[in-house]
């Protein structure tokens, strides 16, 4: 656990980060220790020679569900019964430790892809917290894993009886987020608006599902618990419900106006960005995502809103977080490197800039900025080795050379892919 990275070019993820040639990074027992030139005695340490690689700090993904594969439906597939599928996994003891491996294999594979650290959003059962504390253990290879377990929809809402349970009123919901601190959760998720796949006709994406005083009730007892509140919301009204009633972040979002924008400011709130989901559905041909016209179209108008709803925050100088909904349709556990390639495309965020805010800038968002999110003496040694300089071109992202996880090194990480949706994706990119 003692070594010296030397001969690549380091991107520390600072604000203002300049490619820096010429130095080593030393890590020992985990932790960056000391940034020095060249030629500086090793100490002992073992040289691990990048060979002119660019050496960054691993990726900080925001939105995350372990228990999806991101697999898209085939043209002969009936829509997937997600609640009939929870209720599959969950019905014995041998598939429900079935189900754990697979999202554990899903949490590797992310890790494999230089995603240091993931922020889950809704899942089953508590397995993201079981692994989580697996991984910390050292009894299994994964990411840093902040882990909200399963949601809090209603009933009929987004993803109720699955992947989030159903409250019915302000009591029930208070009880359900009792339920999410008792499997130990780090944040609670609230799933407030429907989403683009469950809107009952075109034009009408997002519709509010969620009362404004379950909203209140929920946020207020997870925050007399001590935990942050996100919310799934895909439309203006959903947005000024959740703010108006406690949410911390918003996850995906609409388009804003200034009380938005202003309850945005007074609640100290953050926008979360996540592309990934709605541009094979707003953007392919119906013969390639396998959805409907009207699906499409309400794609359409979500990532409309979501990318005006970001581009105000940025103006505004409101927090925004980078995530990919990883595990929705054509979303894989491997290609969180489209979202920062989506992120300065739709947004024209520079590439400097978005590589930052997917790793500092992200640990600052979660509260471990002090631990994680860049290359600084101090810091928990998570980084990751690419060949090409993301600062031209932020696909160099897309093969990881090396892997650096709380110090653990991984010399040739290897995911498996899935070539029709790389494919599929490459066109639009």
């Amino acid at each position: 656990m003692r070594y010296a990275y030397r001969n690549g070019i380091i991107l520390d993820g600072t604000k203002n980060m300049q490619p820096l040639a010429g130095a080593m990074v030393f890590v020992e027992d985990g932790q960056i220790t000391d940034i020095v030139s060249e030629g500086t005695p090793t100490g002992g340490r073992e040289v691990i020679d990048l060979d002119g690689m660019y050496l960054l700090p691993g990726l900080i993904n925001l939105h995350v569900h372990l228990a999806l594969s991101g697999k898209p439906p085939k043209t002969d597939e009936k829509p997937v019964d997600y609640k009939k599928l929870y209720e599959m996994l969950t019905g014995s003891m041998a598939v429900r430790a079935a189900a754990k491996q697979v999202v554990g294999d899903y949490a590797r594979t992310n890790l494999m892809s230089g995603v240091t650290t993931i922020r889950t959003v809704g899942g089953v059962l508590n397995f993201d917290a079981e692994i989580r504390d697996e991984i910390e253990d050292g009894n299994r290879i994964g990411p840093r894993i902040i882990a909200a377990n399963t949601a809090i929809s209603v009933l009929g809402g987004h993803f109720a009886g699955s992947i989030a349970t159903e409250a019915a009123s302000p009591e029930e919901a208070i009880e359900h987020v009792r339920m999410v601190a008792e499997t130990k959760a780090d944040l609670v998720k609230l799933m407030i608006t429907g989403g683009v796949m469950d809107s009952s006709k075109e034009g009408e994406p997002g519709v509010l599902r969620m009362s404004p005083e379950v909203v209140k009730a929920a946020c207020d007892e997870a925050h007399r618990l001590g935990f942050k509140v996100a919310a799934h919301v895909e439309s203006p009204e959903g947005v000024k419900v959740a703010l108006e009633n406690g949410v911390d972040t918003i996850e995906h979002g609409a388009k804003l106006d200034e009380h938005t924008l202003a309850l945005f400011k007074e609640r100290g709130a953050v926008f979360v960005s996540t592309l990934s989901p709605f541009v094979p559905y707003a953007e392919f041909e119906l013969s390639e995502s396998h959805i409907i016209p009207a699906t499409k179209a309400n794609a359409s108008i979500v990532m409309d809103g979501a990318i005006a709803g970001a581009k105000e925050c940025l103006e505004n100088g409101i927090p925004v977080g980078i995530g990919n909904d990883v595990g929705c349709p054509f979303v894989t556990h491997y290609n969180f490197w489209r979202e920062l390639c989506y992120f300065h495309k739709y947004l024209g965020v520079s590439r400097s800039d978005t590589l930052h805010m997917a790793t500092l800038g992200n640990a600052t968002i979660l509260g471990i900025g002090a631990r994680t999110g860049s290359i600084e003496p101090g810091k928990c040694a998570d980084m990751i080795a690419v060949k090409g300089n993301p600062l031209s071109d932020l696909s160099a992202l897309r093969d990881v050379s090396m892997v650096v996880a709380r110090g653990r090194l991984i010399r040739k990480p290897r995911v498996r892919k899935m070539k029709k949706i790389d494919q599929a994706l490459d066109r639009y990119m």
